[in-house]
């Protein structure tokens, strides 16, 4: 489930609002145990995804790194090579 969760600190551009709630839901989504929360617990739920989605961006506004920002291009095109390497069919 947290397999979607990317590393959001140190790109350009930084990180969006978006990017920000699909990390913090999917965190949500496995320490709840459950992709889709029921009625009961809904607002629990959502309240908590507002929260993490909340201190995440915090976080990541107050991160220093000397290390040149990372392009999301370039980053994506290395995880498709990782991912075709792993999975290659002999």
């Amino acid at each position: 489930m947290c397999r979607n969760i990317r590393p959001l600190n140190n790109f350009e551009p930084p990180a969006t609002s978006n990017e920000v709630h699909d990390a913090a839901l999917q965190y949500v989504r496995k320490i709840a145990g459950t992709s889709k929360p029921s009625k009961a617990n809904e607002a629990a739920f959502e309240r908590a995804v507002h929260d993490i989605a909340h201190a995440t961006e915090h976080l990541l506004e107050a991160l220093v790194s000397s290390a040149p920002p990372k392009n999301r291009d370039e980053e994506a095109a290395k995880a498709r090579a990782r991912s075709a390497a792993r999975f290659a069919t002999a």
